[in-house]
């Protein structure tokens, strides 16, 4: 009989870290406790922190947006890699294809539309109806899912690219440096623990998967701020954005933020 798709490790992908070994009712340990939700009770929060950007006229209904989906984002992960079962792997990948398609659908500069779309609101449509279309085709080849959202994250880069070209802010560059940084060491340990458990598991350390997900969020810890800044210098162009650290400039590891100097106003 097909077996159930709540029932646990009915997903069609494992990762390389065994099952059950260190709890009964967690099949993947690492992946569950130790390094899902260090994420999403450490590192989702200080992401929602520095989604506070200043309103604009009609509302910041889409920061709400995101920081659902985020969250959202985490849980899902965590019901998969404690159950490993169908519906907790969909809800982990679809999860992240709508997190992303709300931050496409309300950041994306306008000046990257494709020539037949002219105003925001059809973009939303044209988004939509991507990521409907997206969602459906995920469930014909579910082992792929993960690998297609991973290659969206080379056309993040090319846009990153293309708005540092404009920028001369030496802060918001050495900013996205770091971020490529903490995601090229994330994809790495992705891949690794994708293509290579045979080694990890031959020497007892196959846990690149659990690294992946503290990776990625510190990833996102940069990524955030970015957008804001360049959103801001696209919709809001008589502030001008400035990227802070917390706690400090001097700290290996920081919170980067963004704030808004007003001009003075002339008489």
């Amino acid at each position: 009989t097909m077996p159930s798709i709540f029932s646990y490790q009915s997903a069609e992908v494992d990762w390389c870290e065994s099952n059950f070994v260190r709890s009964a009712v967690i099949a993947e340990y690492y992946n569950t406790d130790g390094t899902s939700l260090f994420s999403l009770l450490l590192l989702t929060p200080l992401n929602l922190l520095v989604l506070e950007e200043p309103p604009r006229a009609g509302g910041r209904t889409e920061l709400c947006h995101l920081k659902v989906s985020l969250l959202l984002a985490g849980l899902f992960s965590v019901y998969f890699h404690m159950t490993l079962s169908y519906v907790g792997q969909l809800l982990d990948e679809l999860s992240i294809l709508w997190t992303l398609a709300v931050a496409y659908s309300f950041w994306y500069p306008q000046c990257y539309f494709p020539k037949c779309i002219k105003t925001r609101r059809h973009f939303f449509w044209l988004t939509g109806t991507t990521t409907v279309i997206s969602t459906l085709m995920s469930f014909v080849k579910p082992t792929l899912n993960a690998y297609a959202l991973n290659c969206i994250a080379f056309h993040l880069l090319y846009l990153t690219w293309r708005e540092l070209k404009k920028c001369n802010d030496k802060r918001v560059h050495r900013m996205a440096a770091v971020m490529v940084m903490w995601w090229a060491l994330a994809i790495t340990s992705w891949i690794s623990d994708r293509w290579l458990c045979w080694l990890w598991q031959a020497i007892n350390f196959p846990y690149f998967h659990s690294f992946w997900h503290v990776l990625i969020a510190m990833s996102l810890l940069y990524c955030c701020p970015l957008v804001i800044y360049f959103d801001v210098s696209y919709e809001m162009p008589s502030f001008k954005p400035k990227l802070e650290y917390w706690p400090s400039d001097s700290w290996p590891v920081v919170v980067p933020y963004i704030t808004l100097e007003e001009p003075h106003k002339q008489c």
